[in-house]
């Protein structure tokens, strides 16, 4: 019989709900594209019950739909409420540093 695996899906939103991970994926998408980072700061919007993550960082369930797509546009207040709600942060570091 066929070992039963689960969606791909479910198993990255319940990776996502760690901080920490988060981070990381975050961090990675940010090195793409904006698109790609308002993306996935999507799904770990959803990987955090996306009504809670609302509520917390006090912006409308369907404009945090909204902004958080590809083709969003977030204020920077919306961003800073949204990372706070998901216990994480902007950095700023050099680019020289980075590399």
């Amino acid at each position: 019989m066929p070992k039963r695996t689960r969606a791909y899906r479910d198993w990255q939103l319940e990776k996502l709900s760690d901080p920490e991970i988060a981070a990381s994926f975050l961090n990675a998408s940010l090195q793409e594209s904006v698109e790609v980072f308002l993306s996935a700061l999507g799904k770990v919007a959803q990987a955090n019950q996306m009504s809670k993550v609302a509520k917390e960082s006090g912006v409308q369930r369907e404009t945090l739909y909204r902004s958080l797509s590809e083709r969003g546009n977030p204020t920077l207040d919306t961003l800073t409420g949204v990372l706070s709600a998901l216990d994480l942060k902007i950095s700023i570091v050099s680019a020289k540093s980075v590399g």
